[in-house]
């Protein structure tokens, strides 16, 4: 075989992948699995947090039902930026720019299941779950993917509330409510995003300005990207000590807000101090996401990081409310 041969272009690849049927994992890939799994786990700690009683059916089907959301939500999203994707290394695979789906199904798809996803949840549930779901699908798929994406470097500041959302749907879903300590939970993960995505965007921004999509660093410069990230994670970490003052996390959770929240401060002071996303990365287009320049580790490290802090927090308040572990009330 020539060396031609053996390398297809990104349309010859596509080409090749429409002639054949598309395969069941294209369309489980459609919903986004890895997203979906850290949409569930946050729902869950939701309405675990909510420290009510629940047949174990209804919980089931109220996860299943988020969890049916979330992916109703990435196909759409899929399918509205497949122009996007197509340009982006980081999403050239996916199934609709890859050309394994076309966009109707990916479209179809998505539709059938955010309607399927809200009734069930109404129907099973109670209807300030299902609207809360539905609020969370029309405004990721719509606001943000349609609109914010393509329009404002604050994207994923204002985007973020879609993704922020699950622990008050859990919660509502459980009680038919959503107290303070609810939102306290949408709270963290709203002011979590801006610095975990822009840590990522510092070392891809080449990839979201050949994508035209207006990301901090492509508008705003690095240094401004890396001041904001600071900013955020300044805000972020007391409001992450919050729920030991509210009657929503024990020990366990205090302990690692705290030691996490002060491993994030320093990682987000490195990068403010760091030269990551001045100048482009040279190397192959085809390089894995954490394979950085050293200017761009300090990014790296904090955007890896934001994930283990986040899941550790959830998995803290989980465990305590499994355990039935009391909450500390530090203001009582």
């Amino acid at each position: 075989m020539s060396k031609t041969a053996a390398v297809l272009t990104p349309t010859a690849e596509a080409s090749a992948a429409a002639a054949r049927p598309a395969r069941w994992q294209d369309y489980l890939q459609l919903l986004k699995p890895r997203v979906m799994s850290l949409v569930v786990f946050t729902a869950l700690t939701g309405l675990a947090a909510a420290r009510a009683p629940i047949h174990p059916l209804l919980g089931a089907v109220a996860v299943f039902c988020i969890a049916v959301g979330a992916g109703a939500s990435g196909a759409l999203n899929m399918w509205f930026d497949a122009d996007i994707d197509a340009k982006m290394r980081r999403t050239r695979g996916r199934p609709v720019p890859a050309g394994r789906v076309q966009g109707a199904d990916a479209a179809a798809l998505g539709v059938v299941l955010s309607m399927l996803s809200v009734m069930l949840m109404g129907m099973a549930l109670n209807w300030l779950a299902a609207g809360l779901l539905a609020f969370t699908i029309v405004f990721y798929a719509v606001v943000y993917t349609m609109w914010l994406k393509r329009w404002t470097p604050q994207n994923i500041v204002i985007g973020g509330l879609a993704g922020a959302l699950p622990p008050a749907i859990g919660w509502a879903a459980a009680t038919g409510s959503a107290p303070l300590n609810a939102w306290l939970m949408v709270l963290i993960i709203f002011l979590w995003t801006p610095p975990h995505f822009w840590a990522l965007s510092l070392y891809t921004s080449e990839d979201y300005a050949k994508a035209g999509v207006p990301m901090m660093p492509v508008i705003k410069g690095a240094k401004a990207t890396r001041l904001q990230i600071l900013l955020y994670s300044l805000v972020l970490i007391p409001v992450c000590l919050a729920p030991a003052f509210t009657g929503l996390g024990g020990p366990l959770y205090l302990a690692v807000a705290a030691l996490g929240g002060a491993v994030f401060l320093v990682l987000a002071w490195r990068v403010y101090r760091s030269k990551a996303g001045d100048a482009p990365d040279p190397r192959a287009a085809d390089r894995d996401l954490y394979d950085v320049k050293a200017t761009a580790k300090d990014a790296r490290n904090l955007f890896a990081f934001s994930i283990l802090y986040l899941t550790a927090l959830f998995a803290a308040l989980l465990g305590e409310a499994l355990t039935g572990t009391k909450a500390l009330e530090l203001l009582s």
